[in-house]
């Protein structure tokens, strides 16, 4: 399995407005303490006018202080005859085996979505189907992101609902302004694909003395894994992994030509604003306090992802933390009534401001995107909603074995390090994962 927590454990660690989701695949962050938190161990199920919700992502929920600003403050407000109880993961003490140990079952789950709902949502039998709470409350689904929401329902290929979206980390090009300046190039703009930027990648990788400007960097894991052409890694009706295909070529060819241009070889996003070599890297949203945080003298500004030129206008898939209602929760209608005033347009509208992209259709809440952030005064904040999320896979078929394919290791080390052509390199990483899914698949009762 493949985790991403390192850009997350530097956010918890920024100034107190940071507020954003943290950088993709983020794994359960490090354990708050016991006072933070509230009770130190779990100790029974809720009582009747509780309502027991349990993170694990965003991992900045570890910090009460954010949770209670995004989700605490609210439903105290709308609910004043129930008492809100937060449980954070920790590493150990809170995760989900020690609360089910404990009989300690939460009503609603905060959960990262793709790699998250069946490792462990599934696993432990916790899943509940919303749908008939969506039509007793007449909720209306229409309002939600059409990708975003598609995650949900992608999840069964039964027609099941087992999840509301919460907010989306989604993925922006940074461009540092100096290195354009310096070389005379002109910035990049809204709506260029990857064809574009590969030429202005071109121009801007240069050795110049002691330095080595790099054109463009970015996550192979992150752009594979949320690829805009909506490709799964995973078979939809066995199990076995599926990357060896044309569409996949495709994918892996787009990206590796990038790190073929001489002195553009591959170095970390997170480097972007510390090293001030890299002209231009895609990253998660959240990179836009990181950054500024790391470097405030960095001169840098953001545009839309490059999309494929068969895409347009596609940016990455849904990189979505949302919430769950459990089965065993005897609150269940509490439970969702809570979400849908976490999803009310007014509410999204001020979790808008402090840098959080909630799944609403909703110009008002794009518009208000980072009004309380100073770190992006002077940005193009436009950018960050500019064309939609590609679409999810489809639903798998029922039963099959979840894996996480470890994605970025097609480039590294694959490519990277040992010169694999893309067939070569995604056929092995498919046989590989195949082995591990059956592996799993012999261990499970």
């Amino acid at each position: 399995m493949v985790t991403f927590g390192k850009g997350m454990r530097g956010l918890l660690a920024a100034a107190a407005s940071l507020v954003f989701l943290a950088g993709c695949e983020a794994a359960p962050a490090n354990p708050a303490s016991g006072k933070e938190q509230g009770e130190t161990k779990p100790a029974g199920a809720s009582s009747a006018n509780e309502l027991l919700i349990y993170t694990v992502n965003p991992p900045y929920f570890a910090k009460e202080e954010y949770f209670e600003k995004q989700v605490g403050q609210l439903l105290k407000k709308k609910f004043p005859d129930v008492t809100i109880k937060h449980i954070h993961w920790d590493n150990p003490g809170r995760q989900y085996k020690d609360l089910i140990a404990a009989g300690t079952i939460p009503d609603i789950i905060f959960d990262n979505t793709r790699m998250n709902v069946q490792r462990w949502i599934f696993a432990n039998d916790l899943q509940y189907d919303l749908s008939d709470l969506i039509k007793k409350y007449n909720f209306d689904t229409s309002r939600l992101n059409p990708s975003l929401f598609a995650q949900m329902k992608n999840l069964s290929t039964e027609g099941k609902i087992f999840g509301l979206p919460f907010n989306n980390n989604d993925f922006v090009l940074f461009y540092n302004k100096d290195i354009f300046d310096k070389f005379g190039i002109d910035y990049p703009t809204d709506g260029m694909t990857y064809d574009q930027i590969y030429e202005l990648a071109k121009q801007l990788t240069r050795v110049e003395g002691e330095i080595t400007y790099k054109g463009f960097a970015q996550n192979p894991g992150h752009y594979m894994n949320y690829n805009q052409l909506s490709l799964s890694p995973l078979s939809l009706t066995e199990d076995k992994a599926s990357l060896n295909s044309p569409e996949w070529k495709t994918v892996v060819d787009n990206l590796r030509r990038f790190y073929e241009i001489p002195a553009n070889q591959f170095d970390t996003v997170e480097v972007f604003a510390s090293k001030g070599n890299i002209a231009m890297a895609v990253a998660t949203v959240d990179h836009l306090v990181s950054f500024y945080e790391q470097n405030k003298q960095l001169n840098f500004d953001i545009v839309s992802v490059p999309s494929f030129a068969e895409a347009p206008g596609m940016r990455y898939q849904p990189n979505v933390y949302s919430m769950y209602i459990t089965k065993q929760s005897t609150k269940k209608d509490l439970a969702f009534q809570a979400m849908a005033a976490i999803l009310s347009e007014e509410h999204q509208i001020e979790l808008a401001k402090e840098g959080v992209i909630g799944p609403l259709e909703s110009k008002a809440v794009q518009e208000a995107f980072g009004q309380h952030l100073p770190q992006m005064r002077g940005k193009h904040v436009p950018s960050i909603f500019y064309g939609q999320p590609a679409m999810p896979p489809a639903a798998r078929m029922s039963g099959l074995v979840w894996y996480d394919v470890p994605m970025q290791n097609v480039f590294d080390p694959l490519i990277f390090k040992e010169s694999k052509d893309s067939v070569t390199a995604l056929r092995m990483m498919e046989e590989q994962s195949t082995k591990a899914i059956q592996t799993l698949k012999q261990s499970s009762p």
